[in-house]
């Protein structure tokens, strides 16, 4: 048996791999910070660019708000109110005469089942110029009208629908009856 003699006056401790480590990992830490720093550099950049371009934007923006008020005082002038009431009444009349009765017909034939009746349709514009038709409809179960609105809803040209009402049959009317709403998109 051979017993190990230790002369010196602290044993000896095994610290290089706890120092690599340690000194790896403060390297890594350096990098690390030093790649933050920069990205905080570039943020602030962009950041000023940014309010640079908004206050373009907006200095933009006060002009065009003073050219607005600018018209809208030349068109509130006294003179100037019947001819604005009339070209919006001629606007508004163009716009109903625009919708072709003879379109809304050919592109329901293309939707409509042959068990289903259209008892009224009412187009109508609204505040964006779009238009909707308003619809009533009848069939003697739901299903065929059920088919009708999935039709409508995979058409070109129509648009998303929505049921506003529901009546059923009564000893006077043996038909279902339901309203509906349906985007239109005929090229006016």
């Amino acid at each position: 048996m051979i017993r190990q003699i230790n002369l010196a006056t602290e044993p000896f401790r095994r610290d290089r791999a706890i120092l690599i480590g340690s000194g790896v990992v403060g390297i890594l830490l350096l990098a690390t910070l030093t790649v933050l720093l920069y990205l905080v550099k570039a943020g602030r950049e962009d950041v000023r660019e940014t309010q640079q371009l908004i206050s373009v934007l907006d200095n933009q923006l006060a002009g065009v708000g003073k050219e607005q008020a600018t018209l809208d005082k030349k068109i509130r002038q006294p003179g100037n109110d019947v001819v604005l009431d009339r070209s919006i009444l001629i606007n508004t009349l163009i716009g109903r005469k625009a919708i072709s009765w003879t379109h809304i017909f050919s592109d329901l034939e293309t939707v409509l089942p042959w068990n289903v009746r259209v008892l009224s349709i009412r187009p109508q514009l609204n505040a964006q110029g779009q238009l909707f038709l308003d619809m009533t409809v009848a069939a003697d179960s739901p299903e065929p009208v059920i088919g009708f609105i999935v039709k409508l809803e995979g058409s070109d040209v129509f648009g998303s629908t929505a049921v506003s009402g529901i009546t059923p049959p009564t000893q006077n009317d043996p038909f279902y009856r339901y309203r509906l709403s349906v985007n239109y998109a005929q090229k006016l």
